[in-house]
């Protein structure tokens, strides 16, 4: 499926955030009270989701949905009047993201996870942050260029994943049948085209452009033309209103002020400009007060 033009996102946008259900009060956890107690707010994030969230050299996270999120946690300390509020990373995975923020392990998850109905029975989103959609990263010398060419081939994938279920459906309904090559996350994809170990590495597009570019070559590598999926990002938390709302609060204002395309440039630079659609969902989330 491609993704969607401009003329049809809206609908999908304002789709996607009234899809976002109000919890109750049995699965509400006070938050900002924990945080205020604590005053330390503790933010998920991956450590090769590149150039969502990533560890630079010098150990530190970086990337479009870290900065994002150092955001939001500078604007709740001035409206909970705590300069003091201190930040404490952690690093979760695509398996343990979603446990991390039931248990209270983390409050905020900084990463490139897709806001679905079915994780949002055990947690919640904030207000999209970026719009991205699957496809398929492979080596020059593949010389993949289109679904059709995948029958015997192995594409690597992270189980669990929305990427894996859309691709397996994109599969049967083009008639083809590759080989399904579990990796544990982005890096380990990156390396199994390099080790021949995958034909190709399936994963949304920013991330795959992300990895060609911070490799050794990204002359060696190509994607392919078609986006598989529509994968709408959001900031993952629990299931507190009230917190939901102070986040979304804190991107709105990033988004009002223009601030985001700042931050967009910072990351997504040498992609160009924001696409119409990711215009569209800054515009649809810039929420007056």
């Amino acid at each position: 499926m491609r993704l969607p033009t401009a003329a049809s996102a809206v609908l999908l946008l304002l789709a996607t955030a009234c899809a976002t259900p109000q919890p109750g009060s049995s699965g509400a956890h006070d938050t900002i009270e924990r945080i205020k107690g604590a005053k330390v707010i503790k933010l998920g994030y991956r450590d090769s989701s590149v150039p969502f969230s990533f560890v630079g050299s010098d150990g530190i996270p970086l990337g479009y949905s870290v900065d994002l999120c150092n955001r939001v946690v500078e604007g709740l300390g001035r409206d909970l009047a705590m300069p003091e509020l201190r930040t404490e990373w952690v690093k979760v995975t695509p398996e343990t993201r979603i446990g991390a923020l039931v248990d209270g392990t983390i409050d905020l998850e900084c990463g490139s996870t897709t806001s679905t109905l079915s994780r949002q029975e055990r947690v919640d989103f904030s207000n999209l942050t970026f719009v991205d959609g699957a496809t398929l990263l492979s080596s020059v010398e593949t010389r993949l260029s289109s679904i059709g060419e995948l029958s015997g081939k192995r594409v690597a994938v992270i189980p669990g994943t929305t990427t894996e279920r859309l691709l397996r459906e994109v599969f049967a309904k083009a008639g083809v049948k590759p080989e399904i090559v579990p990796v544990k996350e982005h890096s380990e994809g990156l390396i199994a085209i390099n080790q021949h170990r995958a034909d190709a590495y399936a994963s949304d597009r920013a991330i795959l452009v992300g990895l060609a570019l911070t490799s050794s070559d990204p002359t060696r590598y190509t994607m392919v033309d078609r986006f598989l999926s529509y994968e709408p990002y959001g900031l993952m938390l629990r299931r507190d209103p009230t917190f939901r709302l102070a986040v979304n609060r804190q991107l709105a204002r990033i988004y009002r002020s223009g601030t985001i395309l700042a931050v967009y440039r910072k990351w997504f630079g040498a992609l160009g400009p924001p696409s119409d659609l990711l215009i569209a969902m800054y515009a649809l989330y810039a929420l007056p007060e």
